[in-house]
């Protein structure tokens, strides 16, 4: 694929106030990334010239796209006196001859569904849809493989309402196609606004060749509102999911497995139902049990839950990790925490086994502290490790025991416990009865 063969713009200075939200529709995200992130990405498959039209929420949009993509051309719309898809294309100036428009907010586009746009050489290529029920839509007129023009719903006769296709949003179009036309928009409608599709009544009129180009609807999907949000991240997961299981990875009824568009998979791993996994998370040669969430972290060799947590950079190595235990910015190699533990901040090495109930206390409610665990070490139940705490190799710490000296060196017992007392007929005397 030549690069610089096309250039590529994509709208998205839009409001999206159908999605009743204060964040600008292209922020709103689909599999863990704004949906932006996914036009673009799919953009830079295809071209080295992507620009991105920007209005509503500007700085935050063009932060947050910066944080992914360091080479995006971004042009700001005049949305006021210039409101519009076709004002939002007056100050783009690509590099290319054919140029590529998208909208922000179709986030299922892929590289692959734009190459019927790469392969044409009209003035004008304009997407369709072929709806089975194409109401509330304009209708698109096709004559001899080419557009004749487009008719709004409430302006069609009764020939033009039975025509089936419509009007999908994306178009390519030579460069000096757009060079001429864009100043040409008017405002004259009832929404004061300039539109592209105007430019394709204008073209047809001075004799340019206007070529149809069908596409399917999953790829091409709009996104309007939190309903086709929800839509759309359902047909990206199971784009996903078909994916990592395609290149091995076994999943229990993957319908209820979530999993994001940066995390890898490799070698041979298992996923059981209601499984999250989110971030960069990389997992090999593991199995996450039922309901488990992975954020941000690596597992290897390893089995997490079944309920279990792996919050942000956490690292667990030929380790058990079982239910109801949570681990977060913790380095775990060679370990076993079967049950209702937490342990943050903390580095654990190999052979040692944390009882049920362990905390690592490591916040003080100012700064966080580090706990630090070596090989062998016997971590009894209901212990809390107050940070920061170095427990050298071969340590036991009874069950109910709180560590708060600094170190522990090797061979030692650690044990704290109050005395237990008994208290002869306490319960009766209580109650006041026997």
């Amino acid at each position: 694929m030549n690069l610089n063969s096309i250039s590529i713009v994509i709208l998205a200075a839009g409001k999206g106030s159908r999605m009743k939200s204060n964040k600008a529709k292209v922020l709103h995200e689909i599999s863990g990334k704004p949906m932006l992130y996914h036009i673009i990405k799919a953009s830079k498959e295809l071209s080295n010239d992507v620009s991105v039209v920007i209005a509503h929420q500007k700085e935050q949009v063009k932060e947050t796209m910066q944080n992914y993509f360091d080479d995006i051309t971004f042009v700001e719309q005049d949305a006021v006196n210039f409101p519009g898809t076709g004002g939002a294309m007056k100050n783009v100036a690509p590099k290319n001859e054919k140029v590529l428009v998208l909208n922000g907010d179709m986030p299922l586009i892929t590289a692959e569904s734009l190459h019927g746009f790469l392969h044409n050489d009209a003035d004008i290529i304009m997407s369709i849809f072929d709806l089975q029920d194409p109401n509330g839509y304009g209708r698109v007129v096709i004559d001899n493989n080419e557009v004749q023009y487009i008719v709004e719903q409430k302006d069609a006769n009764r020939a033009e309402l039975n025509v089936t296709t419509v009007n999908a949003g994306i178009y390519a179009f030579k460069k000096d196609v757009l060079e001429k036309y864009i100043p040409l928009l008017s405002n004259d409608n009832a929404q004061e606004e300039y539109y592209l599709t105007d430019l394709i009544a204008m073209a047809k009129k001075d004799g340019l060749t206007i070529s149809p180009l069908l596409v399917d609807e999953e790829h091409f999907k709009g996104v309007n509102s939190k309903k086709d949000l929800a839509d759309s991240e359902a047909i990206m997961q199971d784009r996903i999911r078909t994916k990592w299981m395609n290149a091995g990875v076994s999943m229990q009824l993957p319908s209820t497995v979530y999993i994001e568009d940066d995390v890898v998979f490799e070698g041979e791993c298992t996923l059981e139902n209601g499984v999250r996994i989110t971030g960069n998370s990389q997992i090999i040669n593991s199995i996450i049990k039922a309901h488990s969430v992975i954020e941000d972290s690596i597992v290897k060799n390893s089995d997490v839950g079944p309920l279990a947590h792996l919050r942000p950079a956490s690292s667990i190595e030929d380790t058990h990790i079982g239910n109801f235990v949570e681990v977060k910015k913790a380095t775990l190699k060679g370990v076993k925490a079967g049950h209702l533990s937490y342990l943050g901040d903390a580095e654990i090495d190999e052979g040692t086994n944390i009882g049920a109930g362990t905390i690592t206390c490591n916040y003080d409610g100012l700064k966080k502290y580090k706990t630090k665990i070596g090989k062998n070490v016997f971590v009894g139940s209901d212990s809390q490790l107050v940070a920061p705490v170095t427990i050298e190799d071969d340590v036991m710490i009874a069950a109910g025991t709180t560590v708060t000296s600094g170190e522990i060196t090797s061979g030692n017992l650690v044990i704290s416990r109050t005395k237990m007392r008994l208290v002869k007929d306490f319960y009766y005397k209580f109650f006041g009865k026997k």
